[in-house]
């Protein structure tokens, strides 16, 4: 960011001469000091509007600094503290569990400093995990918080209907485990039993991960319960405004659009939610739109504005959603979110199409290998693989391997505009006890290249398990994707795979009963898809006029 680009936002704000900087060790409740970076502005009286923010991540502190520097020099405090363990503080590095306490505490102690005047929190990913923990006890002069790439509500984060997000929380506890960690990324997600690829691999047992992948059940007391329960409470008593910025390619949507609608009403009236067209690090993804002109979404100068508004001229931003329509390449406004539809097209699997109608009864089949999983190239869900993988990634020619099925639509002529929460329902059969399967849907360009949209996964114990009904022998399974904005081209078709494995966005099912977690060997899969009158597979689009 150009930091001098800002000098717009700030216009006719005092301007300081400098910057003062100061470190002090910070005790926490229980008597732990916790190193806090504190920027002022020299030359312009108190009291001084201050943006705060919690870090478990030292590397970043360079960018902080220099951040820090500029918020000061346009008449802001700034104070950054390193949580317990890392950075300089002292105590034991544990995700998670000590934030509320230590950010109470610093919060706390800022609003009886006689030089503190309105305070913000900022944070991104985990720091803005440390905002949450907080956000509905914070003390009075605390007014808003700026929070984007996270969700308290974690189970989302890292499940989806009984896969784990490897992509996002192995890679996640890999690069947090305490100490190096120099094994292979992609050894380690395919590890089995993965339970054990701590200590096998790792070099460290690390109970907290070990927590996340031995709870794939958003109904047990580990989710809802404890901490994490706690925290997806917290959303419904926040009485401040709050951002909460996002992307249509960042892990953390699912969890994200799940904490807006936790909020109150009358929190909500006095917030905003913005999404742009980028992945966890806020580069924009649009593999497929070259010609994508208005798809910038700078967090940094975002925040500036908000808080510029919010604490210095202690003014409210136009509440509502603020999304930006991939496709159409323009920011769209919207009162409330979920956005209301106008309703849907249906598209039927018929053969290796998608069509208006459901033709004759037929069916496709494919063998699935959890020894030779279908990489991942094209995700929502991605954060070691993000450069790789992440966003509206070109796609391979159709029916690419054995065990991917592709269907494709007749030519659209005109565009449609899709919004909300694709879905699908499959009628399936299989040889395992238990299975995945796997979707992508795609736009086919008028060039004939086809680019990701959104994905989704399910297994069958997901769906019934062993007793779920089936029609005439065939399991019908539901999958929904994370909701998404996207304008077709004119002259465009979509696409479908169908698949039983997307590697590593997702683990790698085994294909038996067993929890995934515990397992050491695998099997192969006979999986069937049924098509036509007698088994309506389909896939179904929220659309927006």
């Amino acid at each position: 960011m150009e930091f001098a680009q800002l000098d717009e936002v700030f216009e006719g704000f005092p301007t300081a001469c400098g910057a003062g900087e100061e470190q002090i060790m910070l005790p926490s409740s229980d008597g732990v000091r916790l190193r806090t970076e504190i920027f002022r502005p020299d030359g312009i009286p108190t009291p001084w509007p201050v943006v705060v923010t919690r870090t478990c991540y030292p590397f970043s502190w360079p960018q902080t600094a220099a951040l820090g520097r500029e918020y000061a020099k346009r008449g802001f405090a700034f104070v950054c503290q390193f949580c317990r363990g890392t950075g300089g503080s002292e105590g034991t590095w544990e995700p998670n569990v000590n934030e509320r306490r230590d950010g109470l505490a610093l919060t706390e102690w800022l609003d009886r400093q006689p030089w503190a005047g309105s305070i913000g929190y900022k944070g991104h990913s985990y720091p803005a995990l440390c905002g949450w923990t907080i956000a509905d006890a914070v003390p009075d002069k605390v007014k808003t918080m700026f929070l984007t790439g996270y969700g308290v509500m974690r189970h989302a984060s890292a499940w989806q209907d009984g896969l784990f997000r490897q992509d996002v929380l192995t890679a996640w506890a890999m690069d947090n485990a305490g100490r190096p960690v120099t094994a292979d990324y992609l050894t380690s997600a395919a590890y089995r039993p993965q339970v054990e690829v701590d200590t096998a691999l790792w070099g460290v047992k690390l109970p907290w991960y070990r927590d996340w992948i031995t709870h794939p059940a958003l109904e047990d007391p580990y989710w809802t319960a404890g901490f994490w329960g706690e925290l997806a409470g917290i959303p419904a008593k926040v009485k401040i405004p709050i951002y909460l910025g996002e992307g249509w390619y960042d892990h953390h949507l699912g969890s994200a659009l799940l904490t807006w609608q936790a909020l109150s009403e009358e929190t909500k009236r006095r917030s905003v939610l913005e999404i742009g067209p980028v992945d966890h690090n806020g580069t924009p993804v649009l593999f497929g739109h070259p010609g994508a002109v208005n798809a910038g979404y700078n967090m940094e100068r975002r925040a500036i504005e908000w808080f510029a508004e919010t604490l210095a001229r202690d003014s409210r931003p136009r509440p509502g959603a603020r999304l930006y329509a991939i496709g159409a390449d323009e920011w769209r406004f919207y009162p409330s979110y979920p956005i209301e539809t106008d309703g849907t097209r249906i598209l039927y699997l018929f053969g290796s199409r998608l069509a208006d109608t459901p033709g004759e009864n037929g069916f496709r089949e494919y063998v699935y290998d959890p020894e030779n999983p279908v990489p991942t190239l094209g995700a929502e869900s991605a954060l070691r693989s993000i450069q790789k993988v992440q966003g509206c990634r070109l796609q391979p020619e159709p029916d690419y391997r054995p065990d991917v099925l592709s269907f494709t639509s007749d030519v659209m002529p005109e565009s449609v505009n899709i919004a909300g929460k694709i879905s699908l329902e499959l009628y399936v059969r299989s040889d395992a006890p238990d299975t995945c399967f796997a979707v992508k849907l795609s736009e086919v360009m008028p060039d004939g290249k086809a680019y990701h949209i959104r994905n989704a996964v399910t297994t069958l114990k997901r769906n019934g398990g062993a007793g779920a009904k089936t029609v005439n022998g065939a399991r019908r399974i539901n999958l929904r994707a994370w909701d998404i904005l996207w304008r077709t081209t004119p002259g465009s078709r979509l696409r479908l795979d169908i698949t039983s494995s997307d590697f590593p966005e997702y683990s790698v099912h085994p294909n038996t009963s067993e929890l995934w977690f515990r397992v050491r060997e695998s099997r192969r899969a006979l999986q069937t898809v049924l098509l036509g009158r007698a088994y309506p597979s389909r896939v179904i689009l929220p659309l927006e006029n």
